[in-house]
């Protein structure tokens, strides 16, 4: 199966700095990344990302930035 097929059921991911992907349902998620708990289409998940991943800086630069305003 290929990774780019609209059709396939995907996974959306995150990492430990808050960084969204989807990947293919049917492949073990990668060391370092976590389903978050939606799956389904691939626009779906795409859609999910893109309502919550509101900012798209890692966390270790928001903590930075934040520690540095205070």
């Amino acid at each position: 199966m290929s990774f780019d097929n609209d059709d396939a059921i995907y996974q959306v991911v995150i990492n430990h700095e808050e960084q969204y992907s989807i990947w293919p349902d049917f492949k073990e998620v990668p060391a370092g990344w976590t389903k978050v708990g939606v799956q389904g289409a691939k626009q779906v998940c795409l859609d999910y990302i893109d309502k919550v991943w509101t900012d798209m800086r890692p966390l270790s630069l928001r903590r930075a930035l934040g520690e540095q305003a205070a």
